[in-house]
């Protein structure tokens, strides 16, 4: 099925220019870099005011939104492309799923609607990465570190040509049993099909895995169907939610374990559980049209045990707005938006700290192993957006260091927090780049993307909308190097792609099984997981990638006679662990009730 578009933009990718060399010929010099002491007055933790860039934001003679020169990285048409598959980060098992708002290292990534006047994207298909930026500031320890970043647009000539530089937040009741069961298929093999479809497993062929159990819907949804969040596996139980309630089911068989009723409709989670497998859900306010989400609900997906809930203070002012995302990070989960931030305890649901209400104020946060911040800066202009991206200790919120866009750049994603890996947009140039920042929030690369097109699928649209700061597919990251697949399609043989985050360079490229398509979910130990997707006379697949390249190895071939309600999942979401593979869809509705009990929801293929 057709799935939204997602919010990569396709601007062209640029060759970086490396922060000890000059500028590109034509250009004037770039003042040398020097730490900057800001002055004591600087208001807040964040507060440290935004230097003026030195970047060169177009060439001489270039149009607002051309490439920097003709040749290899041409305009690509469409600012984000729509993009196939999951969202996944690099961690755990906890999996990847298609959501209402995307999601990070453990969780399911939805795909969304593009932000508002957005051009119309391509049919499907990521971009090149294009454009020209001006400086980044780099605000760290107290100092002000002037880096080097390009954009993804490049002269001719090569990888090895530099290109202009730029600076761089009521109850839940819990049943043990289940609520109205879910139809469930295990596949037994005896062509029966247990939840009345055909056996999925009766015709399996030789060395093809099979199908561990497929479930329909059973929540009667409201008129325009409801998001659904996850899949998440945590030990032998799998989690989703959706509308007004979570569920953990057996990872082995399929059958409800538990049910956690939510009393108004479920409207943020984070992307990944916390490493003791507790989760915190938010939901809305009230049952009325455009209520906010504010509200709290702390489950344990291991037992379905509610914890604690907790009403995220109100956003005030003009420009208050409640559309809170959330992230967790060791013992903090945050609940972030565009008008405030906040960090609680994950044990009793405390207020540890409110983000900066002056200098740079965080407007969303990824979590994971560090606690990354995004932020809004001052600009001494109405119509001059600058922004931040920065690591914040998850206990405090105060920064440890804060690494400045130049204006007119926004942090569009995390694509890792560790190693940082973050990608920026200019949306009205229809430009996109991606830096790497070392642990002290120095630049440390920018990835040379040539003549591909890629295509992570952040989900596609604002995190102001509600959308979550982490959680791509398409991408994974180890210590030093950054993994990225190219744009794929049914029937299209893609690549991954592997750069050096020392330099931004690529240093090898892998292509997918012929025909086929690969999407990186996460690592998996020092491997890259990959899922492979099904075509009409073969099934979809969990590979592993090595990390010196090489071809995919197959983990889990699913059965083709699966292959069609594989890939009919609508922005399907994936998780992988203990040997199993799930997918579910991201949406569930259909234009009547009969049709909405016949929507199969989730499915899990084992050996």
């Amino acid at each position: 099925m057709t799935q939204p578009p997602s919010n990569q933009p396709p601007g062209g990718f640029g060759a970086p220019q490396d922060p000890s060399q000059g500028p590109p010929p034509g250009m004037p010099p770039v003042p040398p870099q020097a730490p900057q002491t800001p002055p004591p007055t600087a208001p807040g933790p964040y507060g440290q005011p935004a230097q003026p860039g030195y970047g060169y934001p177009q060439a001489p003679g270039q149009q607002p939104g051309q490439p920097a020169a003709p040749g290899p990285y041409a305009q690509q048409p469409g600012p984000y492309g729509q993009q196939p598959g999951p969202y996944g980060q690099p961690q755990q098992q906890y999996g990847y799923p298609q959501q209402g708002q995307p999601q990070g290292p453990y969780g399911g990534y939805p795909t969304q609607p593009m932000y508002p006047g957005a051009p119309t994207p391509p049919p499907s298909g990521g971009g090149g990465l294009k454009g020209r930026t001006g400086i980044v500031a780099a605000v760290a320890a107290g100092a002000v570190l002037v880096a080097a970043v390009t954009t993804w647009a490049v002269v001719s000539g090569g990888d090895d040509e530099k290109g202009p530089i730029a600076g761089p937040t009521s109850s839940a009741s819990t049943s043990a049993g289940p609520k109205p069961t879910e139809s469930v298929d295990q596949g037994d093999g005896s062509g029966d099909g247990g939840g009345g479809d055909d056996d999925l497993n009766a015709d399996r062929k030789p060395g093809e895995d099979k199908v561990a159990w497929l479930l329909k819907n059973d929540v009667d949804l409201p008129r325009n169907g409801s998001d659904v969040f996850g899949p998440w596996i945590v030990g032998d139980t799998v989690v989703k939610a959706m509308y007004k309630g979570v569920d953990g089911y057996g990872l082995s068989d399929g059958k409800r374990k538990w049910h956690v009723d939510l009393p108004f409709e479920l409207c943020a989670a984070p992307p990944a559980p916390a490493a003791d497998g507790s989760m915190v859900f938010g939901y809305a306010e009230s049952a009325k049209d455009g209520a906010k989400c504010t509200e709290l609900q702390k489950i344990d997906l291991k037992t379905g045990k509610a914890g604690w809930k907790k009403a995220v203070p109100k956003a005030t002012g003009f420009f208050a707005f409640s559309d809170n995302t959330l992230a967790i990070s060791g013992n903090t989960v945050t609940a972030a938006g565009t008008s405030s931030a906040y960090g609680f305890s994950l044990a009793d649901g405390r207020q540890l700290f409110k983000g900066a209400t002056t200098g740079c104020k965080p407007f969303a946060y990824a979590g994971g192993s560090k606690l990354i911040a995004a932020m809004d800066c001052p600009s001494g202009s109405a119509g001059k957006k600058i922004q931040a991206v920065g690591q914040v200790d998850p206990n405090t919120g105060k920064p440890k260091f804060t690494f400045q866009l130049e204006a007119g750049w926004e942090v569009d994603k995390v694509y890792s927090v560790d190693p940082l890996v973050v990608s920026a947009t200019q949306r009205e140039q229809k430009k996109w780049t991606i830096f790497a920042l070392d642990a002290g929030g120095k630049l440390r690369s920018q990835i040379q993307g040539g003549k591909d097109k890629f295509a992570p699928d952040c989900g596609g649209s604002f995190v102001i909308f509600g959308k979550n700061l982490q959680g791509c597919s398409g991408v994974a990251a180890d210590a030093n190097t950054f993994y990225m697949a190219t744009e794929g399609g049914y029937g299209k043989t893609n690549e991954v792609v592997a750069f050096d985050l020392g330099n931004g360079k690529a240093k090898w490229r892998a292509k997918a099984p012929e025909g086929r398509s690969v999407t990186p979910l996460r690592m998996e130990g020092s491997d890259i997981l990959l899922y492979v997707t099904p075509l009409y006379n073969k099934g979809g697949a969990v590979a592993t990638l090595a990390p010196t390249g090489g071809a995919p190895k197959i983990v889990l071939q699913h059965p083709v006679a699966a292959s069609d309600i594989e890939g009919s999942f609508y922005s399907a979401g994936y998780a992988y662990g203990s040997g199993t593979f799930v997918v579910a869809s991201g949406r569930v509705s259909a234009s009547n009730d009969k049709d909405e009990m016949q929507v199969k929801t989730m499915m899990a293929f084992s050996k």
